[in-house]
């Protein structure tokens, strides 16, 4: 399926961010290949960058695949063959992604907001905190560990994980929460290097939600995370 182009039906309109500078939400009505949405982000990102674009927020969900961060280990690809393997420009290790998993790719211009990646890196972890916890989760962070982790009975579980890229102060690649995807898919990977502690899902956890729902709290959250961040250039 290819993506640079596409406005499907199901697309929020795009909306005023704080500064006067337009957000564009897109939700991708079908799963995108991976391939594809890296083209399609390199596309945007390079056009938000010479101020013919809006930021965008794009919605989507993949095939199953694994993605290879930059600090990827080879031995920590369990199962070479269960799914394609896709080498990624984002910081992290490996991680899953399928169906029942919601990808929000983040393609922000940084110089509107605070040219800080440490500090883009927190605002997506509270963004997702915040979205957690309009279904009643509580998610967390850990010293030394990306991504948000949630208390289970056996100790603690990643539910969402985060992986970024900035070109010029441009933001791309972002976040991924598990909604109900099949977690015995994680299984042919060491997800994000972290053996130690497994993967839950908001099904897993026992709450109903579909992915209308997800995204509905991903956006409210997000309005109400880095809406606070946007200030004008040199503000």
């Amino acid at each position: 399926m290819k993506s640079t182009e596409i406005r499907p039906a199901s697309a929020a309109p795009a909306t005023a961010a704080a500064d006067g500078a337009d957000m564009e939400w897109v939700a991708a009505p079908a799963p995108v290949d991976y391939p594809d949405a890296v083209a399609a982000m390199e596309a945007r990102i390079a056009a938000i960058r010479d101020g013919t674009a809006a930021e965008r927020v794009w919605l989507l969900e993949h095939p199953p695949l694994y993605t290879a961060g930059t600090s990827a280990r080879p031995a920590d690809l369990l199962d070479p063959g269960r799914f394609p393997v896709h080498a990624t420009g984002r910081g992290g290790q490996y991680t899953y992604h399928g169906p029942g998993q919601r990808v929000a790719y983040v393609m922000l211009d940084l110089k509107r907001r605070r040219s800080d990646l440490r500090a883009y890196v927190c605002d997506l972890e509270a963004w997702i905190i915040d979205a957690l916890a309009r279904f009643g989760i509580v998610g967390e962070r850990r010293a030394g560990r990306v991504g948000i982790w949630v208390p289970t009975p056996g100790g603690e579980a990643k539910i969402a994980a985060i992986g970024v890229r900035v070109r010029r102060w441009v933001s791309y690649h972002g976040i991924a929460v598990n909604l109900d995807p099949d977690l015995s898919h994680f299984d042919g990977i060491v997800p994000c290097g972290i053996a130690e502690h497994g993967v839950t899902s908001i099904a897993a956890l026992g709450h109903r939600a579909t992915m209308a729902d997800l995204d509905a709290a991903l956006r409210a959250s997000f309005e109400t995370v880095f809406d606070r961040r946007t200030h004008a250039p040199g503000g």
